[in-house]
């Protein structure tokens, strides 16, 4: 979700920069602001933020085994 909202900041700050306008905020919404708010959303998606629990969809939890399972020859 950040990851969408990230892109969308990225593209407001494209179309700002081809259509040479501030929208009378210059200090508001510049190119720098825009990218930077970018920027901080991709990191937090990248760094996990707002990805929502990390338990399977539906599979009620349970244990998880990353080596050799029990039980396996």
């Amino acid at each position: 979700m950040l990851a969408l909202i990230a892109a969308g900041v990225f593209g407001f700050a494209l179309l700002l920069d081809l259509l040479n306008t501030d929208f009378g905020a210059p200090d508001l919404f510049n190119w720098n602001t825009l990218v930077l708010i970018g920027l901080f959303l991709l990191a937090l998606y990248l760094g996990g933020v707002g990805s929502g629990p990390r338990s399977g969809t539906g599979t009620g939890g349970g244990r998880r085994y990353f080596g050799r399972r029990p039980g396996r020859g």
